[in-house]
């Protein structure tokens, strides 16, 4: 279903017409979902020790990063 939307006629004509209005979406679509990302964090990963809960956040987001080697070439398809 979500295909069938992504790929909808009027939908890729008005991305092709308004392309600063695609960007400014697609900018608002990535707030939100870090905000949400935030939230759950601050929310569940040690909620009642704020600087644990960002010191643990960093670490794991380091690590991560190292495991993959600090590539980020996956995101460019």
């Amino acid at each position: 279903m979500l295909k069938k939307l992504k790929q909808h006629p009027q939908l890729l004509e008005l991305k092709a017409r308004h392309p600063v209005g695609n960007a400014v979406i697609i900018i608002l679509a990535i707030i939100m979902f870090w905000r949400g990302m935030w939230g759950l964090l601050d929310t569940y990963l040690f909620p009642g020790s704020p600087t644990l809960s960002h010191l643990v956040s960093a670490l794991l987001g380091v690590l991560i990063l190292y495991l993959d080697d600090f590539h980020i070439n996956n995101l460019k398809r």
